[in-house]
C-alpha cells in the first residue's frame, strides 16, 4: 500500500512540473460543401447539363490537356464526370456533366498538359472558359482565359 501512495505522490508531482508551454494542437480544417442543398437555400430547380468542347489552340493543347471541373455557383459536378481529357487534335475522352441552378455562363477548371493516359498528379493552375447554349453546354477552348498557376497564389 505504501509502494501505492509513493507513486500516486510521484506522478502527482511530475504533473505538476510538467511543461506548460506544450503547443496546442494545430486545429483540422473541416470542408463542408454548400452544394449539397442548393436547391434547398435558393428554391431553384437543379438540372442536369452537359458540357461538349471545341476549339482550342497548339499551345493549349500541346501533348494532351486534362481538365477537372472546379465547383461553383450555379454549378456542381457530378463525382464520375469531372475529369475530361482533350487530345492535340481537339477528341475528348470523359464527360462533363454538371448540376446547376441556372444556366451558367462560365466554368472554372484546374488543368495541366498531359498524355492521355498519364497518372494523375498536380494540376498546373486555374481555366476560365466562358459558355453557350442551353443543357448541351458549349465551350470553346480558344476563348478559355488562363488563370494564375497555383504557385503564384499566396498563403
Amino acid at each position: 500500500m505504501k509502494k501505492l501512495f509513493s507513486l500516486i505522490s510521484v506522478l502527482f508531482c511530475c504533473s505538476a512540473f510538467a511543461d506548460s508551454a506544450t503547443p496546442l494542437p494545430t486545429p483540422r480544417i473541416s470542408l463542408f460543401s454548400t452544394t449539397v442543398d442548393w436547391q434547398g437555400v435558393t428554391g431553384l430547380s437543379l438540372s442536369q447539363y452537359t458540357g461538349y468542347f471545341t476549339g482550342g489552340d497548339r499551345s493549349l493543347l500541346k501533348d494532351g490537356l486534362v481538365l477537372y471541373y472546379l465547383d461553383s455557383f450555379p454549378c456542381y459536378g457530378e463525382a464520375d464526370s469531372v475529369r475530361v481529357w482533350i487530345s492535340p487534335k481537339g477528341e475528348t475522352v470523359g464527360n462533363l456533366r454538371l448540376v446547376c441552378i441556372h444556366n451558367p455562363t462560365e466554368v472554372n477548371f484546374a488543368w495541366r498538359n498531359a498524355p492521355k493516359d498519364a497518372e494523375q498528379s498536380e494540376t498546373t493552375g486555374l481555366l476560365t472558359c466562358p459558355v453557350s447554349g442551353d443543357y448541351e453546354l458549349k465551350i470553346d477552348l480558344s476563348k478559355c482565359r488562363k488563370g494564375p498557376d497555383w504557385s503564384d497564389y499566396k498563403k
